[in-house]
This record gives C-alpha cells, sequence and structure tokens, in this order.
C-alpha cells in the first residue's frame, strides 16, 4: 500500500486560521500509523484564490481530496480512514 500523502497548507490565512494546530499532527498519530502517512507543509495550496472552496485552513490528501476548515481531529479521522488502521500494512 502506498503512503497516505497529505499536504497542509501554511500560506498566511491558512496559517493564522488554524494550520499552525496541524504542523505536527503526525505527533499525534499512532506509532503503527506514523509510518504510513507523508505529511508535508507548503508555503500556499493556493485554494482559496483558484475557487470558493470553503473556509481555511486547507488540507490536500493523495493530491486531489480537499478538505477545508480542517481540524487535528478531521484530519486524524481521515488520516485512520486513508491508511486503512483495521488491520492493513502500508
Amino acid at each position: 500500500m502506498d503512503k497516505v500523502k497529505v499536504e497542509i497548507c501554511c500560506g498566511t490565512s491558512c496559517y493564522l486560521l488554524g494550520a499552525s494546530e496541524l504542523v505536527d499532527i503526525e505527533l499525534r498519530l499512532s506509532p503503527d500509523i506514523r509510518g504510513c502517512v507523508e505529511i508535508t507543509g507548503r508555503p500556499c495550496l493556493e485554494l482559496c484564490e483558484r475557487e470558493n472552496i470553503g473556509q481555511a485552513p486547507y488540507v490536500r490528501f493523495n493530491g486531489n481530496e480537499i478538505m477545508c476548515a480542517a481540524t487535528p481531529e478531521k484530519v486524524m479521522a481521515r488520516i485512520v480512514e486513508l491508511a486503512g488502521e483495521g488491520g492493513s500494512s502500508c
């Protein structure tokens, strides 16, 4: 299984609206899932300029799925879903 790729927008708006709480999310994941995830901060995902898709902060999963109004709890839950914590290994 490929690693779950998580990109956190760290542009000014996103950072001020909560991305600052997301940048250390990897440390909050259980050790068995941590190796299944690749988390990176991006200077800006340009989602707020491109179209009105929701509220910052934005997180992109696997290059195409966008989460708006991201919170640590929502992001962690989605990572667990995508990584298949229920028994599959990456």
